[in-house]
Formats: structure tokens, sequence, C-alpha cells
């Protein structure tokens, strides 16, 4: 099976493609921006004729994109996110390849949940930030293509190389530093937040078997299992072996939001001085929640079971053990 993997040097492409070469009946293709790619192509400019040219060439069986942006503005969402994803598919509409598309999506397009609720696929998506919109978009864009086509709403992914950006990635960085510079308590705000963290390696996975199934449309993949961050954090102080205090703190938020600020943020010991990239770490995000999912996200994950064969193997502690092992590198 010919395979064409649109951006394997992410975060979650690089754990597909590392699923994908295990596979001895797959025939691997990277295409992406940047030099390690095995073919260049900036979907977010390049035109769907050029594309469309190469996949007549390569012929793939099967297009998956694992490409897009999470952080910048509306525009820049909206480019790498909607307008890449527009170039595919017309790319593959006027091939005669007759390639399968996998897209993966992201939780942030059904936005807030009703705590204690798991959101199912038929949910009406409200997202409630740019970057879910810039996603939603792409979904529909993919749903009317009239092409074989199934898109993965990923709920949050962790594991091993966590962007340091997001909230579990910024929880193991904040306690390396504590551990390192010998704070015997950490203040930390968001803790209340529930998400749905699934392992980067079970994404892979769910990838690699959507990419052989027949199911289209849209497909949950997450554990079924919302997990407070507050838990999250004791699970990794354990993991890493910090005996120190973790300190919940208040942060106003922006636009008349009162109460936690659901962003993650760390400024250390009370007794050190904050750095100025903690400080702007703890300071209010543009919404009330940055991800623009509220307090509350579980998926339903009964579709990923019964049409994909798929099911979760690792646990929340495995995953973040994995995220504190890379951290503790740079002790």
């Amino acid at each position: 099976m010919r395979v064409l993997l649109i951006g394997a040097n992410g975060y979650l492409g690089r754990y597909v493609a590392d699923r994908l070469l295990a596979d001895p009946a797959v025939q691997l293709t990277a295409l992406g921006r940047g030099d390690d790619a095995d073919v260049r192509f900036d979907l977010a400019t390049g035109s769907p004729g050029a594309l469309t040219r190469f996949l007549d060439a390569v012929h793939p069986g099967v297009v998956i994109n694992c490409a897009g942006a999470t952080r910048g503005g509306a525009r820049e969402l909206t480019r790498h996110n909607t307008v890449a994803v527009a170039t595919i598919c017309e790319s593959l509409r006027r091939s005669g390849c007759g390639a399968r598309l996998v897209q993966l999506g992201c939780a942030a397009e059904y936005g807030p949940s009703q705590p204690g609720s798991s959101t199912a696929e038929d949910a009406v998506p409200r997202p409630g930030g740019p970057y879910g919109v810039s996603k939603l978009a792409a979904t529909e864009l993919v749903l009317g293509s009239g092409l074989d086509a199934v898109v993965l709403r990923v709920f949050s992914p962790v594991g091993p190389g966590t962007p340091a950006g997001s909230p579990l990635g910024r929880l193991a960085e904040a306690m390396r530093r504590a551990m390192q510079s010998g704070d015997g308590e950490l203040r930390l705000s968001g803790l209340g937040v529930q998400r749905d963290f699934v392992d980067v390696r079970d994404v892979a996975r769910a990838v690699h078997a959507a990419s052989l199934s027949a199911a289209q449309g849209v497909v949950n993949i997450g554990t079924g299992r919302a997990v407070r961050l507050r838990e999250a954090a004791a699970v990794l102080a354990r993991v890493a072996g910090y005996g120190g205090a973790l300190h919940e703190l208040d942060v106003p938020q922006q636009h008349g939001h009162p109460g936690r600020q659901a962003g993650l943020a760390a400024i250390g010991s009370p007794r050190s001085e904050a750095t100025a990239e903690q400080l702007a770490a703890a300071a209010p995000q543009p919404y009330p929640y940055p991800d623009g999912c509220g307090a509350w996200q579980q998926a339903d994950v009964r579709t990923a079971r019964d049409r994909l064969g798929w099911r979760p193997r690792i646990n929340l502690e495995e995953s973040l053990a994995d995220i504190w092992m890379e951290a503790a590198c740079r002790i």
C-alpha cells in the first residue's frame, strides 16, 4: 500500500510515520515544508495543480494529513488548517489516483461540553476560538468533497514529545525547573479543567487503522474518560519524585469571565522571583479556556471501537512518565 503522509515532522505526524514504517506492507512517502521531507511542498501556498501532478506520479492508495497549525492569528490558522485542506481535497478530486483521505481533526471543533457528558460525533459543533473554527471548516470541506475520506477528531494528545506550550508540557517544564532550583512548592492555575487525554502512540494506531478501514465521516479518538488537570499534576509529581506542594492560583480572566484561568500556568515558589516567561505564562488568555473547549471535554469513543476496531492501550500514568523522562533529561 502506497501512503502519502503530509506533516510527518509534526507532533502527531512523527508517531504516525513510525507506525506506518513498522508495517512492511506500507510504502511511505512524506510530503512537507521541511528539508527532511521526501518531497517539499507548502500546502498553504502551493497550487492544487502542482499537488495533483505529484499525486498522479506517486499514485498513493491513502493520503494522511497530519499537517496544520495550533497557534497564531485567525488568518494564519485559516491558511494552514483550512486552505491547506481545500488544496488537498481539490487535488484528490482532480487526480486519477483514487486515494483514500485520512484527515486529522481535533476536539476543539466541538467547543465546550456539558460537564459529565460524553461528546459523540453527531454533536453540534460550537468551537470557542479561531483554532477550532479553522479545523471545523477543514472537516466540512473533507465531508463535502465526495472523496473516500474519514476525519479523526483527536481529543487531547499526550506522551513523549508533548509540546512545551500544552498544559501537560508546561506542567512538566515547571516541575523540572522547581526540582532544578530546589523550590519546595509550585503555584499553578487552571487545575480544575478536565480533558480526555489520549496517548499520541494510540493516536498513531488509530490513524493506521483508519487508513485500512472503510469508515467514513467523523470518528472520535480519545479514551472516553475526562481527567482533571489537578489529578494529572499529582500523578506527574509522583512519577517525577517531586515532594513539594502544589498550590492552585486564581488568575483573573479577560473579557469579563471571572474565576480560574484554565490555561495551566506555573510561576514557582512564592519565595522566588518569577521570570518574564513565567509571568507571561500566568497571564490571562484571550479566551476563558485557551483551546476554546470550556471546563470539560470527554469523548464518546464507541464509533472508533465499532468501525475501526480501535481502543486506547496506554494509560495516562505511562504517558506522563514518558513526558517526564524527556523533561528530566534537561535537569
